[in-house]
């Protein structure tokens, strides 16, 4: 039997704020019983497959909440070479741009997103972010670019070559339709450093290879477009239902750089994990699906949402509600959001044996998730469902 370590599990005292200053940790290092091989040794209450309930977590601190144009999205973490207090968790906010913070979660600057090159186009939209090295990719839904900045303890320095081009459009025109960058992660693979992002509204995603100079910019090698429509058991065809003219797209992603493989949440599929190159993809494989693949369904114009239609045969996986959305991985352990009912579940990445679910005390609907184990013990998540908007909760073990 397995057993993980959790932060703390919500009891009577609250999280902090981000507007409390010296915020200071109430875990410790206190570990129990035998553990997996990880330092997500993820902390201090041992709790057991054979735990009936989902335990709940309080997080340390939260962020401001951001309120419209602004949207929270995704987390990354750069953790501080020099002092690993010193470190910044950045977070994705759309058409607000991309916010810095510091461990207590007070906003250290938003860098604004950029403005349409054209009345009628469509602005900066920054929709994921991931942290390689000193450097933070981040999928500009809005123009169709992955933009890079330099990062340190004061924030972000936008470092992007002006002449970058768009992704996936031929054209201006193209870009302003949206099927745009997406989802994104970044890591080293085969000696080179890489950028996957994925299309919206589409099954594409794209590898991209990173150059460096004075600016950066990222250039495309290869695609792979995950499947739409799936065999299941009985024999029958199984289409994933949507609006009209568009497919089940990927938005969490993460790269394994210890074993070149890539994670990918298809949101209404499940989780692919893909043998990933400097120069291409492998053949992916589905290695856990929704609740609801392979259940009929169909969309309705009225309500703009997908509705059963029949009963759900039971294809589908155990633990994930649609929509499968942030993965993060940390040593032998993915985590992933399960959207749908705002949970959150670790697998063991060996196998992909699901090991746990659990809550994170008032976030809802999160999207997007990072996690940094080691000289720093921090998961950050995106709180997807405030009263006046979004933000970002910490959890420090």
């Amino acid at each position: 039997m397995y057993a993980i370590f959790w932060p703390k599990i919500v009891s009577p005292s609250s999280y902090h704020t981000a507007c409390s200053p010296g915020v200071q940790s109430p875990y410790t290092g206190v570990s129990y019983g035998p553990t997996m091989s990880s330092p997500l040794a993820l902390a201090l209450v041992p709790l057991f497959l054979t735990t009936p309930a989902t335990p709940v977590i309080t997080p340390t601190v939260i962020t401001q909440t951001f309120e419209e144009p602004a949207d929270a999205d995704d987390p990354a973490i750069w953790v501080n070479p020099r002092n690993t207090e010193r470190s910044v968790v950045l977070g994705t906010l759309k058409e607000g741009g991309l916010a810095a913070f510091d461990l207590n979660g007070r906003t250290i600057s938003v860098l604004p997103a950029p403005q349409p090159p054209t009345p009628d186009a469509k602005p900066g939209r920054y929709n994921n972010v991931d942290v390689l090295g000193d450097l933070a990719f981040v999928s500009d839904r809005g123009r169709d670019r992955v933009r890079v900045f330099k990062v340190d303890e004061h924030g972000v320095k936008d470092v992007t070559n002006p002449a970058t081009k768009p992704v996936f459009s031929q054209t201006e025109q193209e870009v302003d339709e949206q099927r745009t960058v997406y989802g994104l992660a970044a890591g080293h693979v085969g000696g080179k450093d890489v950028v996957v992002t994925s299309r919206r509204n589409e099954t594409s995603i794209a590898l991209l290879q990173v150059q460096k100079g004075t600016t950066y910019d990222t250039k495309k090698v290869s695609t792979l477009d995950l499947p739409s429509t799936f065999t299941l058991p009985n024999g029958q065809s199984w289409t994933v239902c949507g609006e009209p003219g568009e497919g089940p797209q990927v938005e969490g992603m993460v790269i394994d750089e210890r074993t070149s493989t890539l994670y990918a949440a298809q949101e209404d599929v499940g989780i692919w994990r893909i043998p990933l190159r400097a120069n291409g993809f492998g053949r992916p494989q589905l290695v856990d699906k929704v609740r609801s693949f392979g259940a009929p369904q169909k969309y309705n114009p009225e309500t703009e949402e997908c509705e059963a239609d029949g009963e759900n045969p039971g294809f589908g996986g155990k633990w994930l509600e649609a929509d499968a959305e942030g993965l993060t991985l940390t040593d032998d352990v993915l985590i992933a959001s399960s959207q749908g009912d705002s949970r959150f579940v670790a697998y063991r990445k060996a196998d992909m044996k699901p090991l746990r679910d659990f809550r994170i005390k008032d976030v809802e609907h999160s999207d997007g998730a990072d996690i940094v184990t080691g000289k720093l013990n921090l998961l950050v998540v995106h709180d997807g469902e405030r009263p006046n908007g979004t933000g970002f909760a910490f959890i420090r073990f």
